[in-house]
């Protein structure tokens, strides 16, 4: 019997080849699949096919401030807010002298679907409100209404006041607790949902309910009547209103807001 052997060199140079037709034919699948993944989501401040054929529109372009101005004023705050890096941001204090006061949608919205992105700094206190009006005697740069509380729960000490956790994030301050401690960890950006639907309104932070409650309800009238609003007059009768951003004095982004109108009583999906 005669034995052949394969010279270690011939035997290397024939593997890296074989290796090389491999990777050029997997090369094309690997783009694909590469580029697939890339546009599975819609980037921030843009809506997907799907958004738009459901009614959704943009409030904020993550360039401009246009469909936003001062409460109480007919432009936008000349000091305190600015776009950056795709995002509405608050300055805080100490960055750019001068206060922005709260800002507001240029529209009024009732039965509406609102979602956003926040994130705080390490401390921070903002709000998101809704249902706001400019009363004629009211002179002041920030707005009174009902408010989805945004807050460092472990650094503010807003969190420890009210009544059983009804000013930490999420909840409707200073009226009713979020039934979970849903934020994300300072820093990272959590995904708000707001549904107004007729005298129904739903809280929603990073995917689950923490709060629900019915305007104008006995409940709800209870519970004002407890609270730090009780003697503004008329307070959370509105179903009709601004969405507004508030200065609370503290660095907070904001990001991908969008909002589609309801038809009222067709429950949300």
């Amino acid at each position: 019997m005669r034995l052949v052997t394969l010279r270690p060199a011939r035997h290397a140079a024939a593997a890296a080849a074989a290796l090389l037709t491999i990777a050029c034919l997997a090369a094309p699948a690997l783009r694909a699949q590469t580029k697939g993944a890339s546009t599975g989501a819609a980037a921030p401040n843009t809506l997907s096919a799907a958004e738009k054929a459901a009614g959704w529109t943009l409030l904020f372009d993550g360039k401009t401030t246009n469909g936003w101005r001062g409460f109480n004023a007919d432009s936008f705050p000349a000091a305190g807010w600015v776009v950056e890096d795709g995002a509405l941001k608050k300055l805080g204090k100490g960055e750019k002298p001068g206060s922005g006061g709260d800002v507001i949608s240029a529209d009024s919205y009732s039965n509406f679907e609102l979602a956003l992105d926040w994130k705080l700094s390490p401390g921070g206190n903002s709000g998101l409100k809704y249902l706001i009006a400019e009363p004629a005697d009211h002179k002041g740069r920030s707005g009174v209404g009902y408010e989805m509380q945004i807050l460092d729960d472990e650094r503010h000490p807003d969190a420890k006041e009210g009544v059983n956790g009804n000013r930490t994030a999420g909840s409707l301050y200073d009226l009713i607790a979020p039934s979970a401690r849903a934020a994300k960890p300072v820093g990272e950006w959590n995904t708000v949902r707001l549904v107004v639907n007729g005298d129904h309104v739903e809280h929603w932070l990073n995917g689950q309910r923490v709060v629900q409650f019915e305007i104008g309800s006995p409940e709800m009238k209870a519970l004002i009547a407890k609270s730090k609003y009780k003697d503004i007059k008329g307070f959370g009768d509105a179903t009709s209103g601004h969405i507004l951003l508030q200065d609370h004095g503290d660095e907070v982004w904001f990001r991908n807001i969008k909002l589609r109108k309801l038809t009222p009583g067709v429950k949300t999906p």
